[in-house]
């Protein structure tokens, strides 16, 4: 990107540890739930809603909804950079996509996409953020809206129909 341009936000690296590969031999599912945490918490700081913030406001963000895409696989000693776009956001809400890539090569490994709630943490009510946080968080989303969309944002997990595949959930007719 050029100077001045707005790209997603750094939000981290780490070596994959030994530990957390299974018996496949590469990262175990759970640990990328692991990994991609560390990429919103940096993000969270990044924009002023991170642990500081909790602490201060009695609020914070949690996660509503995530999908993981797995792309290639990880091995022990992989160095992983995270990169955070956010997609979205609004006076309760914040949907982020974290990809991580492999830092030596920059292959795409994985991505994370999130819905975020704005949460009073006494009442586990979603609450309005303050609005220099709103704003701060609009105006990022505002710049991201400039980048490509992550080819996988939005996907939902689906069997395609094909002959002979039965659906293990049969959809219900719409009312009406």
């Amino acid at each position: 990107m050029s100077a001045g341009a707005p790209g997603p936000l750094d939000t981290g690296e780490r070596t994959v540890p030994a530990d957390w590969i299974d018996y496949n031999g590469h990262m175990n599912d759970g640990y990328y739930g692991l990994a991609f945490t560390e990429a919103t918490e940096a993000f969270l700081d990044q924009i002023g809603l991170g642990a500081a913030y909790r602490e201060r406001a009695g609020c914070g963000m949690f996660t509503v909804e995530s999908h993981v895409c797995f792309f290639r696989s990880v091995r022990a000693g992989t160095r992983l950079r995270y990169s955070t776009q956010l997609l979205g956001a609004d006076a309760k809400r914040l949907h982020a996509f974290h990809r991580m890539t492999d830092a030596e090569t920059g292959d795409e490994m994985a991505a994370n996409e999130l819905m975020f709630l704005h949460v009073d943490i006494a009442t586990e009510q979603v609450t309005p953020m303050p609005q220099p946080r709103r704003s701060a968080g609009e105006a990022l989303a505002a710049q991201h809206a400039a980048l490509p969309a992550p080819p996988t944002a939005g996907r939902r997990i689906a069997m395609p129909a094909r002959g002979g595949s039965v659906p293990a959930f049969p959809r219900k007719p719409a009312p009406g």
